[in-house]
């Protein structure tokens, strides 16, 4: 009996450390999880652009010639540096160059006929004013006297005709030289060279009405530079001139470049299959920072609407819908659901009035699976120790 006894106690004893060796291999094991420590920090309540941004210029201009014609002459070439009032560009143009000489010799020779007939009618009235004086004394008659005043009349209206053909002249050569004109391509401010089309000896054509054709010269002046972002239609009305913004660029991934709003489109820009969103142009505040910025970098501008110093907050990463968070229990290392009271807010921090202690540690890796309400986790080591 006590063999049989002590058999079963030990089948059983068997059977129990079975049962406890399965439940242990198969328990739940607690879901590693990443964890931030709420703390206190800036908060700032900003917008972003809805899509990429660009890099623009505050002068840019495709400069065509007016007219058509053969390139004979190419000042500057793609990536030159060029001053105001150079020449870029001339077509073959002797013919007019011609016009306006022949232009220029007309209006000389207008002068000298003016002088020649005003002196004429000088000389003339002086003898009129001879012949009265001498009529007066009975020493001419009075049809010599009238003669003599027909006469200075005569030559006084040519004089007068010749001052009218020297305007004439003068407007004669003015239509020379902005036929002229219309052949050569002047640089309207200073700038860089940033494209070309056509070459020596090739046709050019100025673009028909309707119908676009690349420019001559596309000169850019890149002294003066700011992005150009498209912001939602529901933040517009948030936006303000003079507002702070930063802006962030894909070739300067680590660099921040303080800036500030300096216009807001006043309509909407409606594209299709997208949002609607309103231009917004962010100017940087320091323009000699810039090291080699291009003109159509892709960039992004965020506009501060307002910030706070050393209040509590999360990351907004964090958050669930409805403003909650997931709060890791040190007693039982479960986790817990918090409903937060949040102010200022942006894409990476939010600003918490209410719901959490400085210290508590809430789950930051919300897109694990198994993580949810009562579930028991394993704190991952903190990065960097």
């Amino acid at each position: 009996m006590n063999k049989t006894l002590r058999r079963s106690s030990i089948v059983f004893a068997i059977l129990a450390l079975a049962a406890v060796a399965v439940w242990w291999s198969t328990r739940p094991k607690p879901i590693a999880v990443a964890l931030h420590t709420v703390g206190v920090g800036r908060v700032e309540a900003s917008i972003a652009n809805t899509r990429a941004g660009t890099v623009e210029a505050c002068q840019r201009t495709k400069l065509s010639t007016i007219s058509g014609g053969r390139i004979e002459f190419i000042g500057a070439r793609e990536g030159a540096r060029v001053k105001k009032g150079q020449v870029l560009l001339k077509l073959w143009n002797r013919d007019l160059v011609a016009q306006v000489r022949q232009a220029e010799a007309q209006l000389g020779a207008a002068h000298k006929r003016v002088n020649e007939t005003c002196t004429l009618a000088d000389v003339a009235e002086r003898e009129a004013d001879r012949a009265g004086k001498l009529k007066a004394s009975g020493f001419v008659s009075v049809e010599r006297e009238d003669m003599a005043r027909a006469e200075a009349k005569a030559k006084r209206a040519s004089c007068e005709s010749a001052h009218s053909n020297v305007k004439q002249a003068e407007a004669q050569l003015q239509l020379a030289k902005a036929q002229l004109e219309r052949t050569i391509l002047i640089a309207p401010f200073d700038g860089i060279v940033a494209e070309v089309s056509g070459e020596l000896g090739e046709i050019s054509t100025p673009s028909p009405p309707g119908i676009p054709t690349p420019p001559a010269v596309d000169l850019i002046d890149d002294s003066c530079l700011y992005v150009l972002a498209p912001m939602d239609e529901v933040d517009a009305p948030s936006i303000k001139l003079g507002q702070p913004a930063r802006i962030t660029l894909d070739a300067y991934p680590d660099r921040h470049f303080p800036a500030h709003v300096q216009r807001v489109a006043p309509y909407v820009v409606a594209v299709e299959k997208q949002s609607r969103t309103v231009d917004v142009e962010v100017a940087f505040d320091d323009p000699k920072a810039l090291d080699r910025l291009l003109v159509g970098y892709s960039a992004d501008a965020e506009v501060v609407l307002g910030s706070r110093e050393q209040v509590l907050r999360v990351p907004t990463s964090t958050l669930l819908e409805g403003k909650r968070v997931l709060v890791y229990r040190e007693a039982d290392s479960r986790l817990e659901e918090r409903q937060l009271k949040t102010g200022l807010a942006n894409w990476e921090y939010t600003e918490v009035l209410g719901g959490l202690k400085p210290g508590e540690r809430i789950v930051a890796s919300l897109e694990r699976e198994g993580i949810k309400i009562g579930a028991k986790v394993k704190p991952e080591p903190a990065k960097g120790r």
